[in-house]
């Protein structure tokens, strides 16, 4: 299929219910029976880490397919230096817009967005098979982990200008917006502003789980 002519804009309030639908679509049973990605980025942007600068919607003919949507996270050495980073996710395309290049053309824009506003590293927890051909390579490589020294594999780094690293060991701190989808009760009530949808198993819930639960020896 022929991909069509888009426009990339800022999200505004008037996109706030479509964005949360496409968010649910995507995301519906792809990690887990149902899903809370779409509360998630309802709690988000009121967050202090929200960039709304970043929070980009991909329109066809008039309808929103897809979405990208920004956090400030930081890395913080052994030292106790702190260095800003910046954090996607989620990132949605329609079901019937997908595997059409959509979605590397809106990350693309976002990454471009986030250089000029002086962004130097994403870091991300993503499905490397999804992220290294946008420039992602695997935390190890950056020495960059999580406190205690675990380095997951999904857990990716992203350079938007080169040699950000030094070799020192750094520790990734992600923002606490997503504490509220902790709350089952909140997500599920959240859940009723939206059409019914049945929860329910796929493989792909499997290859989230061996992802998330995968880490690399250094």
């Amino acid at each position: 299929m022929n991909r069509k002519n888009y426009i990339i804009r800022n999200e505004n309030k008037n996109d706030y219910f479509a964005v949360e639908n496409l968010t649910r679509e995507s995301f519906w049973n792809l990690s887990f029976p149902g899903c809370n990605e779409h509360y998630f980025i309802h709690v988000m942007r009121d967050h202090k880490d929200f960039i709304p600068e970043l929070a980009f919607v991909m329109e066809v003919d008039g309808e929103i397919i897809a979405n990208i949507m920004y956090l400030k996270s930081k890395l913080i050495d052994e030292n106790g230096n702190e260095k800003e980073t910046i954090s996607f996710g989620p990132v949605c395309v329609h079901p019937k817009y997908q595997r059409m290049g959509y979605g590397k053309i809106l990350i693309e824009h976002s990454f471009e967005k986030a250089k000029e506003m002086g962004f130097d590293t994403v870091i991300i927890f993503g499905n490397p098979d999804n992220y290294v051909a946008r420039g992602f390579k695997s935390c190890i490589r950056f020495n960059v982990c999580l406190d205690g020294g675990y380095f997951p594999a999904p857990l990716l780094v992203k350079e938007l200008k080169e040699n950000q690293f030094d070799g020192r060991r750094w520790f990734y701190h992600e923002s606490d917006a997503s504490a509220p989808c902790a709350d089952e009760e909140a997500v599920e009530n959240f859940d009723k502003n939206f059409p019914p949808k049945e929860k329910g198993w796929q493989p792909s819930q499997e290859e989230f789980f061996i992802h998330s639960h995968s880490g690399l020896n250094a």
